[in-house]
């Protein structure tokens, strides 16, 4: 697994591409989340105001786990396949042929 690691990491450099390592236990900022989940930073924050993501407050600044946004990321995830899901079978359903 580790070799197929460093060919993932060579292949994304290759192509032009940011490779950034994080540990599983590091607490980002609020900038940082948006831009793992490709969301301005404001949008980030609306997501942890509304109880989406938790996040902890060191002084008056917002710290999220890595983990945690890998979480919400998967469940986004999840929950896109199943929509998928039901709307491929609502389309053989109406026989719209797609």
């Amino acid at each position: 697994s580790a070799l197929r690691f460093l060919v993932d990491v060579l292949t994304e450099l290759g192509d032009g591409n940011t490779v950034k390592l994080v540990p599983i236990h590091a607490e980002l900022t609020t900038q940082e989340g948006g831009d793992l989940l490709n969301i301005s930073r404001p949008t980030f924050v609306k997501l942890l105001d509304d109880g989406m993501i938790p996040f902890t407050l060191a002084g008056n600044r917002r710290k999220v786990k890595y983990a945690d946004i890998q979480t919400y990321k998967e469940k986004l995830e999840t929950d896109r396949l199943a929509s998928l899901e039901k709307l491929s079978a609502l389309d053989q359903e109406l026989g719209l042929g797609y």
